[in-house]
């Protein structure tokens, strides 16, 4: 925690000292502190994802981003920002940071963070993006821009990945800038995803910035529009924000085509790293063809879809099932699995239908625009795999429009009471597994350990075996089925087998030189046998 003190000092005043020379550029989308480090945080992630594509993102990038960050921070006499909080909102705002920093010291525990962030850092870092890497282990095709900036800090600035904490500290400055005193309350359940650098903390803190920002009449329709799309870039099932912020512009705001050049600036740079690594324009959906020799083989995305429609059902019925399923039936399953997702389903449901009648009551354009978003994007979220962590953002936005004037005492009693919730909770996880079972990332938590008040606590496996097909020398964590210190390259053994079953294998474009790149070749009948081989010793070293 100590440790994680110091970086957010570090850090903070780095995106700081940043974010007022890019203002002179872009502008500031809200001013104050908060706004300077919200402008470093879209400014370096942009830069360092173009640097991606022919340099790794590694500690010969961040030191002299740092350095030269630090220098901007004092030359600018930002520390003179923080004396515009009163006293009071000073003692408040550290206790609350506290708190933050306390949350994000605990052991990681959301699996993603060991299949999918810990992996794509680990390749940035070494060697930055890479062409086709969806090849070699599917989930790395995402690459999001957010472990993109997570990684530019990776080396020795935050290198406990704890990111998202130093974003909810920031989220925390803007409330009291703004006071928006709604938005305190949602910060001890985004507590819950301190402890990786998961993209949905992000999106949904800088998604309720963008919407108070419209709420309140800012028609700085350009930074707008950039900033909803650096969110859906992070996350594209955030597709409603730069929806709303189009609507906005064309039923409330002047309408200007030059408001949409660094937005699609945004979008195009979006487009392109998704080309560059998985070959379609939006992962994981296979539209946009272009006919890219390093695109993933047919059979893959067809398992991959296939799964994503599983999830839908929390992997209780078999595809075959589901393939059966009336439309009656698809409706009803999702509404009667088994465990707490069937009543987040239907809460989420019931939220929509509340917040559509009272947009329909209050009659204001805004509100109005909000829910025709938010329908939309749960419209493409149900068709496409309606999983509740697809569209958890959306109880955040109907919250926000529901209680947007809930008080300052309220909403700090609510917060104070929640994170002891939230605190006792990541302490001693016991609790939640006895009453809550079907929360399965309950299962994972470890609890607290006395070291993480000096440093934030990892995990350390570093346990692999490595085999060759063809030109490619990989490796596979042994007996553990995620790599997220596993030397790379490095497959995960899920993704082997779905290989297998397609008939194909992943190859280097130039075993010289992995930056080039992976495509997918068929398999020779000495070379199934080969793969059989190594998935007959994992299965075995698992059991």
């Amino acid at each position: 925690m100590m440790l994680l003190l110091f970086s957010s000092v570090l850090i903070l005043s780095v995106l700081a000292g940043w974010g007022e020379v890019m203002e002179n550029f872009f502008g500031s989308l809200t001013g104050g502190i908060s706004g300077s480090i919200l402008t470093g945080i879209l400014g370096l992630s942009l830069i360092w994802t173009v640097l991606a594509f022919f340099i790794p993102i590694n500690i010969y990038v961040e030191i002299p981003f740092i350095l030269a960050g630090i220098f901007f921070f004092f030359k600018k006499k930002l520390h003179l920002e923080f004396h515009y909080f009163s006293k009071k909102d000073t003692f408040l705002i550290g206790s609350i940071s506290l708190i933050i920093l306390y949350s994000s010291s605990f052991y990681p525990y959301i699996l993603d963070h060991f299949g999918y962030y810990v992996p794509t850092i680990k390749w940035l870092t070494e060697y930055g993006l890479v062409k086709g890497i969806s090849n070699l282990d599917f989930t790395l095709g995402q690459m999001s821009v957010w472990h993109i900036f997570q990684a530019g800090f990776s080396g020795f600035s935050d290198p406990f990945l704890r990111i998202n904490a130093i974003l909810l500290i920031t989220y925390t400055f803007y409330i009291f800038e703004k006071k928006t005193w709604i938005q305190l309350c949602f910060i001890p359940i985004l507590l819950l995803f301190s402890q990786s650098p998961s993209p949905d903390l992000p999106v949904i803190t800088l998604s309720l910035i963008i919407l108070n920002e419209i709420m309140t009449g800012n028609k700085n329709t350009s930074l707008l529009f950039a900033y909803a799309v650096f969110v859906f870039s992070i996350k594209p099932t955030m597709i409603w924000l730069p929806l709303l912020v189009f609507l906005c512009s064309v039923f409330i705001f002047k309408p200007n085509y030059k408001n949409w050049i660094l937005g699609t600036g945004i979008l195009i740079l979006f487009f392109i790293k998704n080309i560059w690594t998985f070959g379609y324009p939006v992962f994981p959906v296979a539209i946009g063809d272009f006919g890219f020799t390093w695109k993933p083989n047919p059979e893959v995305l067809k398992i991959s879809s296939q799964y994503a429609l599983q999830k839908t059902y929390d992997m209780q019925y078999s595809y075959e099932e589901i393939q059966k399923f009336s439309f009656y039936d698809a409706v009803r399953n999702w509404f009667t699995l088994e465990g707490i997702k069937s009543k987040i389903n239907l809460f989420f449901i019931l939220s929509l239908v509340i917040f559509s009648v009272f947009a329909f009551i209050k009659k204001k354009k805004i509100i109005s625009l909000v829910c025709i978003s938010l329908l939309i994007k749960s419209i493409l979220v149900l068709a496409f795999s309606a999983q509740y962590r697809f569209f958890l953002d959306v109880f955040f936005v109907i919250a926000f429009i529901l209680f947007i004037h809930f008080s300052k005492k309220k909403s700090l009693a609510f917060f104070f009471a929640s994170s002891v919730l939230v605190i006792g909770t990541l302490s001693f996880p016991n609790f939640i597994r006895h009453y809550i079972p079907s929360f399965r990332p309950g299962n994972f938590m470890a609890g607290l350990k006395k070291e993480q008040l000096y440093q934030p606590s990892t995990y350390h496996y570093n346990k692999s075996e490595t085999f060759k097909t063809g030109n490619l020398k990989f490796n596979v964590s042994k007996d553990y089925p995620f790599n997220f210190d596993t030397p790379i390259p490095a497959i995960s053994a899920s993704y082997i087998f779905d290989d297998a079953k397609a008939g194909i294998f992943p190859q280097y474009i130039d075993e010289k030189n992995i930056k080039k790149g992976f495509i997918w070749k068929k398999l020779t009948p000495d070379e199934k046998k080969e793969v059989q081989n190594i998935i007959h010793i994992i299965k075995n070293t698992n059991k």
